[in-house]
Parts: C-alpha cells; structure tokens; sequence
C-alpha cells in the first residue's frame, strides 16, 4: 500500500482556510500599505515564485539545477521586446510560454545526464544564453541593453500576486498527487520508478517546463520594475543561485518552509543594503554559511527538532 492510500498527503483542513486569509491579506495590502510596502512585497513574491519553482522540480527529483537565471531572463527580454506590443498580462503568459519551451527542448536533450554533469549544464546553459542574447545585440543590432516599457506598480503587485497563487496552488497539489509521488520515486532510486512503470523522462521533462514557466513570467513581471536591462542584469547567475540558498535556509522538504526562506532571506538583503551598503553581501554570505553548516534542516528543521525534543521533555515528566 502507498503513502497516497493511506492519507499520509491529505491536505490538511486549516490549511485552504489560512491559505485563503494570507491571499486576501495580500490583495488588501495596496489599499493600507504606502508604496514602497508595496514594492518590497512584491520583490518578496518574485523571489518566493522562483524559489519553489526551483524546489518543484530539484527538491524531490534531487536534480539540481541553475538554469533559473536563464529562464528569468528570458523573460525579462520577451517583457522587453513584446512590451510595446501587447497587453501587461499577455506579455507576462508569453515569457512564460517562452521560458517553458526552451525548457521543454533543453530536457529532451539535457535530463538523461545526472548528477553533477546535469548541474554543470545548467549552469552553462544560463551562461550560453547570455553571452548569446549579448553577442546577438552587439553584431546584430549594434547596441547593447534594451529600455522596458514600464508599468505602474499596483498591477505589478497584483500581477505577481497571482503568480505566487497559482505557484503555490500548483505545487501543494502536485507535492500530493501521484505525479508528486513519482517525482520523489525518481529523487529515491531512478532505476526503481523505472521498473515500477514510471515514465521517468517524461515526468522530468514536463516538470522542468512547467517550473520554467513560473520563472519567465515573473522576469516578464520584473522586468517592468526597471526602465532598462541588458544580458548582464536579465541573466545575472544570481537568479540562479539564490533560489538554491533561500530553499536551503527554509527547509528544502517544505513548501512552507521554501515560502519562509525566501520571504526572510529577501527581506535580509534589503534590509543591509540599506544599513551596510559595503558590507552586506558579505554578512549575508556569513549568515547563509551558518545557516547550511549548523541547519541542514533550514528553519523548518529546527522548529520540527524544537518540537519533538519538547514533546520528549513532556513524555520524560509525565
């Protein structure tokens, strides 16, 4: 018997209803909020959507990918290049859309390699990408960046509010479907989902995609925060490796805990790059070392090793 049949993934009741008082919270926050609240809880929802995008598919498949720089800037450039031309909305559905089909054609060629040769790649896939973007602009259109039609900020929040609905929608259902349960088969022991039936290249495939989707829908929605982006900005590796850390920080096996890392590890940066403007990368970087070195279990492993060693305390007394 599986862990689907005997109700080990059942959602748990409260959860809808909290999850429904956080998004209406959400939608009424422009309305009582000055601006620049506004803008920091959008920067908070773009780093949370990339974040559990990344942990979707490398979380339980334990394929680690850096590709997430390449698929944002995607679509921060199709923002740029279909901004004039389009709607706010369908420019943000087309760098997904984008975004997803790059992703569907890298995995077909990509997601048969493991370990640290599928990192490697990724990792230079988002570096091709860029020198790419940048060589075209400079050969083929003789400039270099590119300006961005710009949007106000209260549809952006909206914008992005939505996203991080649907992100985070996607992911609880699918972390307790049997497409979820496969992913963690595959993450276990590839060879045993293979023999169980799994069609593991396919479940690998559409899962990168759809997390690539996430991702360039919120550059496209990023990119209306800037007046202008050039390869270097669009496809900083820093896009890459941030959603590793802030999933790590929070607790990797967790979507709460993937929401409560990048939601803390982003306000961090703001806050001591406004405090220490010369310094804060480097307390930054101190902190995650920390982090990863004594909370391998990130936030949420502490507050579950909190829990049971109270429980024990508790049984120990009575």
């Amino acid at each position: 018997m599986n862990s689907l049949s005997t109700g080990k993934y059942l959602p748990n009741p409260r959860i809808p209803v909290l999850f429904s008082a956080a998004v209406l919270a959400a939608a009424l926050l422009p309305l009582i909020m000055d601006p620049f609240t506004t803008i920091s809880a959008t920067n908070v929802f773009i780093y949370i959507v990339i974040t559990l995008s990344w942990a979707l598919f490398s979380g339980p498949t334990q394929y680690i990918s850096i590709a997430t720089a390449a698929f944002f800037g995607i679509g921060i450039y199709t923002s740029a290049l279909a901004g004039e031309l389009m709607p706010f909305p369908l420019v943000v559905c087309l760098g997904g859309v984008v975004s997803f089909v790059l992703a569907l054609l890298v995995g077909l060629s990509t997601l048969r390699l493991k370990g640290m040769y599928f990192t490697i790649f990724t990792f230079g896939l988002s570096e091709l990408i860029r020198h790419f973007v940048l060589w075209w602009e400079v050969v083929m259109t003789g400039t270099v960046g590119r300006w961005v039609v710009s949007v106000d900020p209260i549809p952006v929040y909206y914008t992005m509010l939505v996203i991080l609905v649907v992100t985070i929608s996607f992911c609880f259902f699918i972390g307790r479907s049997r497409y979820g349960l496969a992913l963690r088969s595959i993450g276990q022991s590839e060879e045993a989902a293979d023999h169980m039936g799994i069609n593991i290249t396919a479940v690998k495939i559409n899962v990168f995609a759809i997390t690539a989707f996430f991702a360039g829908a919120t550059g496209s929605t990023m990119a209306t925060r800037w007046t202008y982006i050039d390869p270097s900005i669009a496809f900083n590796p820093l896009f890459s490796f941030m959603p590793v850390l802030m999933a790590i920080f929070g607790g990797i096996g967790s979507i709460t805990g993937q929401i409560i890392g990048a939601a803390v590890l982003t306000l961090l940066a703001d806050l001591l790059l406004t405090e220490f403007p010369y310094y804060y990368m480097l307390i930054y970087g101190i902190i995650l070392v920390v982090v990863i070195l004594f909370l391998p279990g990130g936030i949420v492993g502490l507050w579950d090793s909190m829990k049971k060693r109270r429980r024990t305390e508790t049984n120990e007394n009575t």
